[in-house]
């Protein structure tokens, strides 16, 4: 496959996440492990705009570049492609208080269900193009979240 060049190449570094899609073993588990520090340092900014801002941010690119990256290479959610991963994970993390265990059981959680993939998230894996890519993680960071959310307020209460 012809190198990509000019967008494509922007593409195809954002799609992978500077390259750590490129990893040959578990891109996605390896994607949102490298999502991790950066979930952790936006939500130590403890800024809420941001966290918004960053989603959006990362879901617009993300759409994008997922998209641009299926179309060259002829091939239905490449994976080397894991922004949608760290969307996801962004999103299971989201307003939440950064806490080391928190974070870890984030991971476990939004790993497990992107492998689980409960619907909406398998409808949603089926749209075409970049859309598709990043809708079925987007959806299990939304049961990511809400899961994290229960479990706090259940460990929260007396």
């Amino acid at each position: 496959m012809p190198r990509p060049t000019g967008t494509r190449q922007l593409a195809y570094l954002v799609a992978s996440c500077g390259n750590v899609g490129r990893v040959p073993v578990f891109p996605g588990t390896i994607g949102t492990l490298a999502a991790l520090p950066f979930a952790y340092a936006l939500a130590w900014a403890g800024n809420p705009f941001l966290v918004g801002l960053v989603l959006a941010t990362l879901i617009i690119l993300g759409i994008w570049s997922a998209g641009v990256v299926e179309e060259s290479r002829r091939e239905k959610d490449p994976g080397m492609v894991v922004v949608d991963e760290w969307a996801g994970f962004f999103v299971t993390v989201a307003f939440h208080p950064p806490s080391p265990a928190l974070y870890l059981a984030a991971f476990l959680v939004f790993r497990a269900l992107d492998v689980l993939k409960p619907q909406p998230a398998r409808w949603a894996e089926k749209l075409r193009g970049g859309l598709g890519i990043m809708a079925d993680d987007l959806s299990v960071g939304v049961y990511g979240n809400l899961l994290l959310r229960g479990g706090l307020h259940l460990l929260s209460r007396p």
